[in-house]
């Protein structure tokens, strides 16, 4: 199922074997080669420290929260070796600018959708700049993007009715 940021953030992490909330999200932790979710920046609830809840951990994506088995799940950032060629990426999705291959731009990310059972990020919606306003967002799927660097993603170029094309055949009647 595919949820969006949006409505996920500051949502709470639950604890089955406390049965309630150990932890707030805070934000996500993108990898920018493959657009998947390694895991989620959070705080806890009892220390105020700031820990990490890998997306391996967790058990189930709710309305109310991500569920985990215990707070064992969440780690301080230096033991997560592996992950700290990720985490000194500083990769953040939200508000890189997106351009077609041609150059023509069409604004900002300004939000996303995941899938709750891998967590890879599946499309992007991209708000217009005020220069560039032309209506409401663009929702691009993962699929049509093709480089993604720390300032901008550069999308295909959408197909556009050529105007040469020929028209659609109409009913003899």
């Amino acid at each position: 199922m595919l949820k969006l940021y949006e409505s996920f953030q500051s949502v709470s992490v639950l604890s089955l074997r406390i049965g309630g909330p150990v932890a707030r999200v805070v934000s996500p932790i993108i990898n920018p080669n493959n657009l998947y979710i390694e895991g989620w920046h959070v705080v806890d609830n009892r220390s105020g420290e700031d820990l990490i809840l890998l997306s391996q951990e967790i058990r189930d994506v709710m309305s109310q929260g991500l569920v985990i088995n215990d707070v064992d799940a969440l780690s301080p950032i230096e033991d997560l070796v592996r992950l700290q060629k990720i985490l000194d990426l500083d990769f953040e999705l939200l508000k890189l600018k997106v351009q077609s291959q041609s150059g023509k731009r069409y604004g900002k990310v300004s939000d996303f959708a995941f899938e709750t059972q891998n967590f890879f990020v599946q499309k992007l919606y991209v708000a217009p700049s005020l220069r560039a306003f032309s209506g409401g967002t663009l929702s691009v799927d993962r699929s049509q993007i093709i480089e993604i660097t720390n300032r901008r993603i550069i999308i295909e170029d959408p197909t556009e009715k050529s105007k040469n094309a020929v028209p659609s055949p109409s009913p003899v009647g």
